[in-house]
């Protein structure tokens, strides 16, 4: 059995069919799909080393946002006892200045008191004198 011319012709075309399919549509689609692949590995490994990076500067940036509360916190802890030693400063400086008022106060009337009671006693002395002259109706020596 001999096959028939047709059967070669049809062999002959499958084949240049396949090679021209070959060459004009597979490897240029296959070349395709290679290059897609190796961006799309290259654009995920550009996006996981974004990832990366956007995730240290927020470490970084929680970092120094740590630091910089802890800073303000301590500045203030530090305006607080300042404001807290002027405080006690100017109490004990007030509380000096009013015993020293209290002190200079009391010895004021301790001076007016004891120069009224001489004031009385020769008040005192005069009056008696006056009533025991009017009393007795003469003057005593």
């Amino acid at each position: 059995m001999i096959p028939d011319l047709s059967v070669v012709w049809v062999v002959v075309l499958v084949l240049t069919l396949s090679v021209v399919l070959d060459r004009l549509l597979f490897r240029p689609l296959l070349r395709i799909m290679r290059e897609r692949e190796q961006a799309i590995r290259s654009a995920r490994e550009l996006a996981e080393d974004a990832a990366a990076k956007a995730k240290a500067a927020t470490a970084e940036f929680e970092a120094k946002t740590l630091a910089a509360r802890t800073d303000v916190d301590r500045q203030i802890d530090a305006m607080r006892r300042e404001a807290l030693d002027r405080r006690s400063e100017l109490i004990e400086q007030t509380r000096q200045e009013a015993d020293t008022a209290v002190a200079e106060a009391t010895a004021r009337i301790r001076a007016q008191v004891d120069e009224a009671r001489a004031r009385l006693e020769r008040e005192a002395g005069g009056l008696a004198d006056a009533v025991v002259e009017r009393v007795l109706g003469r003057k005593v020596s």
